[in-house]
């Protein structure tokens, strides 16, 4: 089956506020969705007229400078805090959980100007650790496979199922649909292997403990 993607641009003129240019410190991480990409050299220059230094990352498989996508965020250096330009908190949260820099929110349209909390980036954290000590506790697991472009895990997820001394099985389809997981009450945790936001973000929508890929792996767990 043939896939095209279809870029959406906001047709949106975007411009920082003075005053939040100002609590920026010296080096800025710039990160946008696509929808926004059409205003990032703009917002650069911006930046950089008011004396900042800015870095445009090229994150994993995203197709520009300065996208930031949640399936590819990984370590950034060289920067003193990151500005996240967009709508939503999962990638600034993203951005937060791989890096120790700050994280600084502009929603273009609704004008405002944040710092992601100390709270919220523990909070995911904790959730988190919680997903991997459950894995480390339980004896049958699910690993959840998405086949979507860019998501789709599935060399790692046999991998793992190899590597794990539990009873494991893999649970493969498109949309991970959080309601048919409760058709398999053996499973004690979920290991995630699609879209990250999955194992903090939507990790309380799910019937039982989950846990990315990454972080079993990071943990040398199993």
């Amino acid at each position: 089956m043939k896939i095209m993607f279809i870029e959406a641009r906001a047709r949106l003129k975007i411009r920082l506020p003075a005053a939040a240019i100002k609590k920026l410190p010296k080096k800025v991480g710039l990160f946008t969705t696509v929808q926004f990409l059409d205003s990032l050299e703009d917002i650069r220059t911006q930046l950089e007229n008011a004396g900042k230094k800015v870095k445009l990352f090229r994150a994993g498989h995203a197709g520009y400078r300065g996208q930031v996508l949640g399936c590819s965020v990984k370590r950034f250096p060289g920067v003193d805090a990151f500005l996240y330009v967009g709508d939503g908190r999962f990638h600034p949260a993203a951005l937060a959980l791989k890096n120790s820099q700050p994280v600084f929110i502009f929603n273009p349209l609704s004008r405002t100007f944040s710092r992601l909390r100390d709270y919220d980036v523990k909070r995911y954290r904790m959730r988190m650790d919680a997903g991997l000590k459950k894995f480390l506790m339980s004896e049958s697991v699910g690993i959840l496979v998405s086949t979507k472009p860019g998501q789709q895990k599935l060399r790692q997820a046999i991998a793992l199922k190899k590597r794990l001394k539990k009873r494991s099985y893999i649970l493969v389809s498109d949309d991970i649909d959080f309601s048919s997981l409760e058709n398999f009450p053996f499973i004690e945790c979920f290991v995630n292997t699609a879209c990250p936001r999955i194992g903090y973000d939507d990790a309380t929508r799910l019937p039982r403990p989950v846990v990315n890929i990454e972080d079993v792996i990071s943990s040398s767990a199993g």
